[in-house]
């Protein structure tokens, strides 16, 4: 008995020495990212730190999830949730997620092809109800689909000035498609042939909100939850607004150029292409999945097949548009690299003032999910980026 007991004695001193070891090392590495972010602006090779770029911008919160073995490795947040505040951003902090928001809504679409409820080539127009994409001399050509909205192709609108609407009233998801009072945006419409270049358009997933809700007979938030945050639970996660109490107390506001708080962004009725409220620790959970996915080890959102077809470049696109960085659009998400280095990328900016990004390698199990709150946290993300790909042996950690 005395030998067993000495036995398990040393095997937990062993276990507890490795243990202390090896948050030492995740230590060192996150020590690491927070002083040598990437001089993207300069293009030079000298380190910045964080904390000084978090100042220097007029970002008041920053929270980081990095991806590693197809895990979080570590969590962790910085600043505070609004200026002026003692309030901290902590790992916990949820931020509103932007465009990366479409990458959920991809997601849900993909689902549902999967169950046999709409197909990605057919016309659009076949599955809507209330509404239907108007005709015109580019849709006489070549009608909408799901694989064209999904890789930005369909021609669809660009309307200025975002989706704002008069105050007081909120207009119905109808009237915002249709541009009609109280909605003051443009009405969606194609002003190119579908299939015939690359534009980058919100008002094309607003309409894929539609498309959800009359194929579904649900509201989008109930679909939303019914495919992936409750399956993956993402405790952190919601697409209604006004918040529950408790996400409430733990939402960062959002700041504009010069650090001002400047309240919420979000549209109270069109929410697919930008209005996700979620946290990096919820949104690497997300990306974890959609890797565990792609290698065949899980099936929840849908099959690895769908995942393949996910990440699969659609067309190459112009890197002048994105700071001279090469990409690819696969469906609903873009994407570096090739074959076994490949990863992909949604980065999002919601006005009045907060930003997000994701990425990750599916043949790697490596990625990020970074979230701030304030308008110029962009540029901080891509310092972010070059930083842990650095520390993390990222293929192609460098985006520029």
């Amino acid at each position: 008995m005395r030998k067993l007991i000495v036995s398990i004695t040393v095997f937990l001193a062993i276990v507890s020495c490795s243990s202390r070891k090896e948050k030492l090392q995740i230590e060192q590495k996150i020590q690491s990212v927070e002083t040598g972010l990437f001089d993207f602006a300069g293009q030079s090779n000298s380190k910045l730190l964080l904390i000084d770029e978090m100042s220097n911008k007029n970002v008041p919160g920053v929270s980081i999830a990095v991806i590693n073995d197809n895990k979080i490795e570590w969590a962790k947040g910085y600043g505070i949730l609004k200026a002026g505040t003692a309030s901290p951003v902590t790992k916990e902090s949820v931020f509103e997620a932007a465009s990366t928001t479409k990458l959920f809504t991809t997601v849900i679409i993909l689902n549902l092809v999967e169950k046999a409820l709409i197909e990605l080539d057919e016309d659009v127009n076949k599955y809507l109800k209330s509404w239907k994409i108007p005709d015109n001399e580019f849709t006489q050509k070549k009608k909408v689909t799901l694989r064209l909205i999904l890789s930005h192709q369909a021609g669809f609108n660009r309307p200025e000035g975002g989706f704002s609407f008069e105050e007081g009233k909120v207009p119905t998801l109808l009237e915002v498609i249709n541009g009609e009072s109280p909605a003051k945006n443009q009405p969606a419409t194609i002003e190119f042939v579908p299939g015939t270049k690359w534009q980058y358009s919100n008002i094309s997933y607003i309409v894929l909100q539609l498309l959800i809700e009359e194929l579904t007979g649900k509201t989008f938030s109930h679909v939303a939850n019914e495919i992936i945050l409750n399956p993956l639970k993402l405790k952190s996660s919601a697409f209604l607004y006004p918040l529950t109490k408790e996400l409430n107390k733990r939402k960062a506001e959002t700041h504009d150029q010069e650090g001002n708080p400047q309240g919420h962004g979000l549209h109270p009725s069109a929410f697919s292409h930008a209005g996700l409220i979620t946290s990096p620790s919820d949104l690497a959970k997300f990306v974890i999945e959609l890797m565990n996915t792609y290698q065949g080890k899980s099936d929840i959102l849908f099959s690895q097949k769908t995942a393949k077809l996910m990440f699969t470049k659609v067309i190459d696109l112009d890197p002048s548009e994105f700071g001279g960085i090469s990409l690819g659009q696969g469906l609903g998400v873009l994407l570096r690299g090739e074959e076994e280095n490949i990863s992909f990328i949604m980065a999002g900016q919601n006005w009045p003032g907060t930003t997000s990004f994701i990425t990750g390698f599916p043949n790697h199990g490596k990625g990020a999910a970074i979230m701030t709150n304030g308008i110029n946290g962009e540029l901080i993300q891509l310092e972010l980026i070059g930083a842990i790909g650095n520390v993390y042996n990222w293929p192609e950690s460098k985006l520029f």
